[in-house]
């Protein structure tokens, strides 16, 4: 967390942390240098795992707005340490992030593991590409992607990581993660309802 805390521990952030007993966190963070931080080995396997994220936007009268990107896991792509990207597609028409990254391209990403009670947040520069401009990229991004039609690319500079306290996090299941989870139980009670099969039958034999 290096790029990171600069840019989040603001004057302002760094005063309520001093009211609030913790200006160590930001004496420790702002230590380190004020180099973007990569994206290593650990982020690029939790951001290939997920099947969606919050992202958060600001428009031109300085209103942030968040919405959440889904697709199947692997459909946000690690391209190298400092960059992600994904297929943009169509959505419900109002194209309010679209238009705030034209304007402003800083973004803020959460990427949730609610079952392991894990996150990571990364700041970053968003910048929409159209379909046409990289072919090769587009294959790529267009293959492991969700439902829609595609409409533009959307390749995120990465700035700065964090790996946030687990704390307060609920856990949360998919319906695909209760399958796994509840499948040894789905096999006992077949074994226990076989076996029962069983004694009945030889009771009613008896």
């Amino acid at each position: 967390m290096g790029r990171y805390a600069h840019l989040a521990y603001t004057d302002s952030v760094r005063r309520v942390q001093e009211e609030n007993g913790s200006a160590l966190v930001g004496v420790r963070g702002l230590a380190r240098e004020d180099e973007p931080d990569p994206l290593g080995p650990a982020e690029a396997s939790f951001i290939a795992s997920r099947d969606g994220f919050y992202l958060a936007s600001v428009s031109e009268t300085g209103w942030p707005y968040v919405q959440f990107r889904g697709g199947p896991p692997g459909f946000v792509h690690v391209l190298d340490e400092r960059t992600l990207a994904y297929a943009d597609v169509r959505g419900n028409r109002q194209y309010i992030t679209t238009g705030n990254v034209r304007a402003d391209g800083r973004v803020a990403l959460f990427f949730m593991d609610y079952p392991r009670k894990a996150r990571l947040k990364l700041f970053g520069r968003a910048r929409p590409l159209p379909l046409d401009e990289d072919a090769g990229l587009t294959r790529r991004l267009v293959g492991t992607r969700t439902d829609g039609k595609p409409e533009r690319l959307m390749t995120i500079h990465v700035e700065g990581i964090s790996w946030n306290c687990h704390q307060h996090i609920t856990p949360r299941f998919t319906e695909a993660e209760l399958d796994t989870a509840l499948e040894p139980v789905r096999a006992r009670m077949a074994e226990l309802e076989r076996q029962n099969a069983e004694l009945r039958a030889r009771l009613g034999e008896g």
